[in-house]
């Protein structure tokens, strides 16, 4: 499979875990599933934009995005138990969406 690939399968868990999340395995404790969604989802999907253009262009901003993303996964695995396992997973798949980036860039190609 192609570093391509591998960032595109990445970025789909990463906007699939986002609802799993936040809406079934660990609900925000306030109850505000909708803002939780609202703040997680969207910048997921503005990537797409770029997507008709050039692949690597939306994978480069789905990279810089997830950055946030990764960021998010640490502190929500420090401080909250119950989302400890939806938060590791998303800092895995952030690791590989960097790491993609870093293989593309290495190889030249995609």
């Amino acid at each position: 499979m192609t570093p391509l690939r591998w960032g595109y399968v990445a970025w789909a868990a990463l906007l699939v875990l986002q609802p799993l999340w936040h809406g079934w395995l660990a609900p925000p404790a306030n109850g505000r599933i909708g803002l939780a969604l609202l703040l997680t989802v969207p910048p997921l999907l503005l990537p797409l934009l770029a997507l008709r253009r050039s692949g690597r262009r939306a994978l480069l901003w789905v990279g810089i995005l997830s950055l946030g993303y990764f960021v998010h996964g640490v502190v929500a695995a420090w401080a909250e138990p119950t989302a400890r396992l939806p938060a590791l997973i998303e800092v895995a798949l952030c690791a590989i969406l960097i790491g993609t980036l870093g293989w593309i860039a290495r190889s030249g190609k995609a």
